[in-house]
């Protein structure tokens, strides 16, 4: 009976005038949306080619001829069954090749003040935006950008709509450079998002660290105005990640102020993943702090801030937090803040947690730390030097930028004299040789291309930062021999 049913009404979809049956489309649209939520019916519509035939019909929904009550209701029911096919991996390469999302984001643009339509379309965009092949046909839509911001600003209210526009833009922002700069020069963008920033922003007293015995979740509206920001910020943090984006925000009074004030009224406990992305934030706009006189008056404060995230049990925003710190600790101020506040002792810690980032997060900030002759002392007496051994023997030979940090690491904390002591110093010795030897170095490394990359990665981050440090061991290794002989 299914197939019989589902062929005739596929064929009433391609015949029908939009503008004199309106009513008999509805219906039928209705029926297959309704029969769409069976496994093989779907699988049958994919097969008579429901794509193509629902993009020829969006396109006469969208024509002058079509009223916009009637092709609303369409719409509708139309979109969520497209919706169901977005969630077979064999129909997303029907919705790339037949150009269905520019046909979806012209249905946008046309019934943007339909909040029913447009929430289904976004419903289908977020979903098919997950995916690569997908999100670079949706990149490759012009205008798409400018017009997700106007229907966000639109309808700014409708969080459900506003969550998933914000996941598709922070999809495309993650994607490429040139589509966070098409984001970034869509007339309005940046001042859009901090209006819808400022507007979501709990400014309630947060949650206590330790929730109420009774478990009680925070409350729907806050609960979605979380979601809101989660989704806000991340696209705040992925568009940063393009040098002109990112100096300029680094530059906005109203950006730096909203994500300090987030930072501030929340916990990680109650909001891990907003946080999360509120310092990943902070992190990618440090990077331009030296031409951001609101980053400079705020170093101090978001130092600060970022112990709450170090202090947590969770190790995303561990991480997040000692990034931030390898961006500020370049200024003698913020070497000052961690020092005082014991902040190294942490970051020396974390250099035995076994974990790449990590491990170069932390090395980077002790790195910076052990420029200032003072700090050295403090950083050896938590054993710093022989940790960064350690971490150099366990994961250098897999990570040559982490290789090469803790070498500039060691060679900033004296090059090794005096601080691990002779058998110390011979163990350190031993790891650099080898692996400055290039056939032990790489001999882990099966696959051709991947063994030309980690050469070049090896040649470029690792060698001259270990060969430098050798000249400075090697001379006190004879010393200690010669003593031994004597």
């Amino acid at each position: 009976m299914f197939p019989l049913l589902t062929d005739a009404l596929l064929g009433l979809l391609s015949v029908e005038d939009v503008s004199t049956h309106a009513a008999a489309l509805v219906y039928c649209a209705g029926t297959l949306k309704c029969l769409s939520a069976n496994g093989s019916v779907l699988r049958r519509l994919l097969d008579k080619n429901f794509i193509g035939s629902a993009r020829k019909l969006l396109q006469r929904l969208c024509s002058a001829d079509a009223t916009a009550a009637k092709a609303g209701q369409v719409l509708l029911q139309l979109t969520a069954t497209l919706r169901n096919l977005a969630n077979l991996p064999e129909a997303r390469p029907l919705f790339v090749s037949l150009s269905v999302m520019s046909e979806l984001c012209v249905v946008l643009r046309v019934h943007r003040h339909d909040t029913h339509v447009c929430t289904n379309v976004s419903r289908i965009l977020s979903k098919l935006s997950s995916y690569p092949e997908c999100l670079a046909a949706l990149a490759q839509t012009p205008d798409c950008c400018r017009l997700f911001l106007d229907v966000l600003d639109q309808h700014h209210q409708k969080q459900d709509l506003v969550v998933r526009l914000l996941f598709i833009l922070g999809n495309l922002a993650a994607d490429s450079d040139a589509s966070r700069l098409q984001l970034f020069l869509s007339d309005g963008a940046v001042a859009t998002l901090l209006r819808l920033y400022d507007r979501y922003q709990c400014r309630a007293p947060p949650h206590q660290e330790d929730p109420p015995p009774t478990g009680e979740p925070p409350p729907p509206r806050e609960r979605e105005n979380e979601d809101v920001l989660v989704k806000l910020v991340r696209v705040l943090a992925n568009m940063s990640v393009h040098p002109a984006v990112g100096s300029h925000l680094a530059t906005d009074e109203s950006c730096i102020q909203l994500l300090t004030e987030t930072l501030e009224l929340r916990s990680v406990s109650a909001s891990e993943e907003l946080m999360v992305n509120a310092a990943a934030a902070i992190n990618n706009l440090s990077y331009y702090q030296e031409g951001s006189a609101a980053l400079r008056r705020n170093r101090i404060a978001v130092a600060q801030l970022m112990m709450k995230l170090l202090l947590s049990s969770s190790r995303d925003a561990v991480l997040e937090a000692v990034r931030v710190y390898g961006n500020l600790s370049l200024h003698q101020d913020v070497r000052g803040f961690i020092m005082q506040h014991g902040v190294h002792r942490f970051m020396v810690t974390l250099l035995d947690s076994r974990s790449a980032d990590v491990c170069l997060s932390a090395c980077g900030v002790v790195t910076n730390l052990a420029v200032d002759p003072p700090n050295r002392r403090s950083l050896s007496l938590e054993g710093a030097a022989v940790k960064l051994v350690d971490c150099l023997r366990d994961l250098g030979a897999a990570d040559w930028l982490l290789g090469g940090q803790i070498c500039q690491a060691l060679w900033n904390l004296g090059g090794g004299e005096a601080l691990l002591g002779r058998r110390g110093r011979a163990c350190l010795l031993r790891v650099l040789v080898t692996l400055s030897d290039e056939d032990e170095a790489l001999k882990w490394v099966e696959n051709d291309d991947l063994r030309d990359f980690h050469k070049a990665c090896w040649e470029m981050e690792f060698l001259p930062a270990a060969q430098r440090l050798m000249k400075t061991l090697q001379p006190l290794e004879r010393t200690d021999e010669e003593e031994e002989s004597s």
